[in-house]
């Protein structure tokens, strides 16, 4: 895909991603092209899945979710069953705000917000529960060094 993407649609890219809030009519004028062109291009890019949403940043601590923490989660089964439906149970899990399928001895790992730490070990005796759970390490984060959400390219 990205051997299809021209100057004009890298330079959109890179704009929306520094300031996804800017309007049409200044993201053309910030990659050189007129206002109608520009949105064809966007909505492009949104229909190829390279743009695959817009939303605000927050910080959890500010929203009263002064846990963060991860948990490295092993299973019993790696068996596909046993992935999708520990995979369904966390999708609807509030708390987890980030979910990634490992390879090696740590099947997934979660990154989860709790406002205190009862509701954090609430969280993990409920995690540990699960069908399927081998067992559950967690670590406390201290302090966010790096949130880039930004996707390097070219």
């Amino acid at each position: 895909m990205r051997s299809r993407l021209d100057d004009i649609d890298l330079a959109i890219l890179r704009e929306l991603q520094a300031n996804g809030r800017m309007t049409n009519v200044e993201l053309a004028s910030r990659v050189g092209i007129s206002p109608p062109p520009c949105l064809r291009r966007v909505r492009a890019l949104e229909e190829a899945g390279l743009i695959t949403g817009y939303r605000a940043q927050l910080d959890e601590r500010k929203l009263g979710l002064e846990v963060v923490c991860f948990a490295f989660v092993h299973l019993a089964s790696q068996a596909e069953a046993d992935l999708a439906a520990f995979q369904d149970h966390i999708r609807v899990w509030p708390a987890v705000r980030e979910c990634w399928k490992l390879s090696g001895d740590i099947d997934f790992m979660l990154k989860c917000v709790a406002p205190d730490l009862k509701a954090f070990q609430d969280f993990v005796g409920e995690l540990t529960a699960l069908p399927n759970v081998r067992n559950v390490r967690t670590a406390l984060a201290f302090d966010r060094v790096k949130d880039e959400p930004i996707v390097p390219f070219g």
